[in-house]
């Protein structure tokens, strides 16, 4: 029976060196800084022509419908978040409504979402916030939205990309990490995950017109081409510039 522990634990123990919890590490090639720098413009032209009219999958109308539908996407799909904020919105369809609302009549509405009692009490409180400290107007300002709940980089460069027009930053989701990795874009982070690096090296590589544009292009294609598990490379527009083409 020891023996049989024994083999189990060395087991568990092989299954964590190697198992699925592993990222796949950014690797660090031989490529100049040029011939990056020119791939990078060759990608922005591929997903240009690509995806033209790329552009956030949330439905909105405002900037705190934006704010709020990016907050309810976290752990969640743009679709569920849509079938979700048309009722949310007729409720509540000020940050002065939502700050009026209780947790437990959000959470219910929210729910599908996933996360929602945590979410819920995000969007109370951003809410309120709005309200206290901005006179019910979501700030424009990134320093402004990252004080509220709820609110980190990611959302706050989608509410400043989408809404207001103001290239601050890339927005690093689940795709734009994988694509990164996957296209040999990142310099400095560590794998598809490490969200502050990977936008870092993205913004020193491409122009800062493009970055709103480069987040929404790379979402969509990494919705319809570069699938996670079984990418479609032979489909791909950006494969000449692709190291990884092929590989998967």
């Amino acid at each position: 029976m020891a023996k049989k522990k024994t083999t189990r634990k060395k087991a568990a123990g092989k299954r964590e060196a190697t198992g699925p919890a592993a990222r796949p590490k950014a690797v660090r090639s031989r490529e100049s800084k040029a011939a990056r720098g020119a791939r990078a413009v060759r990608i922005l032209d591929g997903l240009r022509a690509a995806y033209p009219e790329a552009t956030c999958a949330l439905h909105h109308r405002s900037a705190y419908e934006l704010l709020a539908a990016t907050i309810l996407s976290a752990q969640c799909t743009d679709e569920r978040v849509n079938m979700v904020t048309p009722n949310l919105f007729r409720l509540y369809p000020n940050p002065t409504a939502l700050a009026a609302a209780s947790q437990e009549d959000i959470e219910a509405l929210i729910k599908s979402t996933g996360f929602y009692r945590n979410k819920a009490r995000n969007l109370l409180a951003m809410a309120r916030t709005v309200v206290a400290d901005f006179g019910g107007e979501i700030p424009d300002e990134m320093d402004d939205l990252l004080k509220l709940a709820g609110v980190a980089r990611k959302t706050a460069n989608c509410v400043l990309g989408q809404w207001f027009g103001r290239n601050v930053g890339v927005v690093v989701d689940t795709h734009v990490g994988r694509l990164a990795l996957r296209l040999r874009l990142l310099t400095t982070a560590r794998d598809d995950k490490d969200a502050v690096k990977i936008e870092r090296d993205l913004m020193e590589l491409f122009p800062q017109e493009s970055w709103t544009f480069l987040s929404h292009a790379l979402i969509d294609h990494g919705r319809a081409v570069c699938d996670a598990r079984k990418p479609r490379c032979e489909q791909c527009p950006l494969s000449g510039d692709c190291p990884t083409a092929g590989k998967w």
